[in-house]
């Protein structure tokens, strides 16, 4: 590759390995740094630290441009890029812990690479904070990443935009080379990571993915402002699906009708139980935080955080509905990863399921396809946790299906239904076809699918 360079990624969590790999597989030299050795040791082997698509295919894929350490005179010797992609996690408070990017920095600073592209999401101001850390002579670039867990490194190769801070005219033109193949969509296909087909439409007639250039203060946050916008979404069509409920309409069927409309488009009305995973929560505190820091009242985005937070226990409420009291009966949660696609069970919305549950009475069994052996040490140990889902269902009072893994949708339930002591399914996703549940003698019940929950009875 013609404009190939060494790169070096700070952080091999979901961002910073997705970039490590699409940059890789681009054909850069990249070298990857972090911090914990055990992790670091799984790479060198090629094995993925986490559940992602197309991850362990695409590691082996980009090998031979790929090297792992923990010491950072080896990760940025003759590096003329590092890319930071340290996690910057919530405190108590809600604003973004930036303690792992200060110390990213302060190293770096020893090290003297020409430009670090910050990709962590960061409040507003943090990388002219990074300039001051890294001292004249280093260029620094916001480059927020937009990627989805379960789709990671599908969007980082495939990218709709790919927005870049700046102060100075030559980073952009740094970035633009790094990223030209992304830009052009002109690297070999993956057969594991197939290119969209509308993308690959759109390449074959000119499109080029945007290269969207900002001034720092500016990217940092459009990357806030996105993911809560999209959260926001998210809060309102679960409102919206509440009073579906109350009413006795069908949210699936109102979604259909507003989500043609292109000012609203169907994206992110998905009604259920909320979002979850490592962006979202942590975003959307943030960024009220930062608000709250320079004097501004962010009313919406407080709901919007409440919204998601109360709508974790609809399901909670509705085995109680439907059960009466909960102690001493057996509740099963299918699913219990924020999302299907991944692992992760950060602010997972099962978490806080099943310990209302527990504090309830329940007895509360859990299973998932890919999250099981984390949730093991997460869980109240109360919880048992089953690998085989008919297992855990045996002699169930209620199921709840929290993570719309397509492995669940699969199931036959009519050997479930065989299975349960009590036919009822509450379905925290709408995965599931209220007719067909129904027609099997299901008490069933979604998220503001057209029944009353006064309607519901064994």
């Amino acid at each position: 590759m013609e404009n190939a360079k060494t790169v070096t990624v700070v952080g091999a969590g979901y961002v910073g390995l997705s970039t490590a790999v699409a940059l890789a597989l681009l054909g850069h030299e990249v070298r990857v740094l972090d911090t914990n050795a055990a992790r670091v040791e799984g790479l060198k082997r090629g094995e993925p630290p986490f559940y992602e698509p197309g991850l362990a295919e695409s590691l082996a894929q980009a090998a031979p441009r790929l090297r792992y350490t923990t010491d950072p005179a080896e990760a940025y010797g003759g590096s003329e890029v590092a890319v930071v992609a340290v996690g910057t996690p919530p405190t108590p408070a809600g604003h973004a812990d930036l303690r792992y990017l200060y110390q990213a920095l302060e190293t770096l600073a020893q090290h003297r690479v020409g430009l670090v592209v910050v990709k962590s999401t960061v409040p507003v101001g943090t990388n002219q904070d990074a300039k001051r850390i890294l001292g004249p002579g280093v260029a620094v670039a916001s480059n927020p990443e937009f990627l989805r867990q379960g789709q990671a490194l599908s969007d980082t190769l495939y990218p709709d935009r790919i927005l870049v801070g700046a102060e100075e005219e030559w980073v952009f033109g740094v970035l633009e080379r790094l990223y030209q193949p992304l830009v052009e969509q002109s690297f070999e296909e993956l057969p594991w990571l197939p290119r969209p087909k509308a993308l690959r439409e759109a390449v074959a007639r000119g499109y080029r993915v945007p290269l969207v250039r900002t001034g720092l203060e500016s990217a940092e946050l459009a990357k806030y402002a996105a993911n809560a916008f999209l959260a926001t979404r998210i809060s309102f069509i679960n409102e919206i699906a509440n009073v579906a409920e109350a009413v006795g309409a069908d949210i699936e069927e109102v979604v259909r009708a507003i989500g043609l409309d292109p000012r609203i488009g169907p994206h992110f009305l998905k009604a259920g139980l909320g979002y979850g995973g490592s962006c979202f929560p942590k975003d959307t505190r943030a960024l009220a935080y930062l608000a709250k820091r320079g004097g501004y009242d962010f009313k919406l985005l407080r709901a919007v955080i409440e919204v998601n937070q109360a709508q974790r226990y609809r399901l909670v409420e509705k085995a109680e509905a439907v059960l009466g009291r909960l102690t001493g009966q057996t509740v099963v949660l299918l699913g219990l990863a924020f999302k299907p696609g991944t692992d992760d069970l950060r602010d997972a919305p099962s978490l806080e399921i099943a310990e209302e549950l527990l504090a309830r009475g329940a007895r509360v069994r859990a299973t998932d396809p890919k999250a099981l052996e984390l949730a093991k040490q997460i869980l109240d140990p109360r919880v048992e946790t089953f690998a085989d889902p008919l297992e855990a269902l045996e002699g169930a009072d209620a199921v709840l299906l929290v993570t719309e893994w397509p492995e669940y949708r699969a199931l036959d339930w009519a050997e479930v239904k065989r299975r349960l002591r009590r036919p009822v399914v509450l379905d925290g996703r709408n995965a599931l076809d209220p007719r067909a549940m129904e027609a099997l003698g299901y008490v069933y019940q979604g998220i503001g699918r057209g029944r009353k929950l006064s309607e519901l009875a064994l």
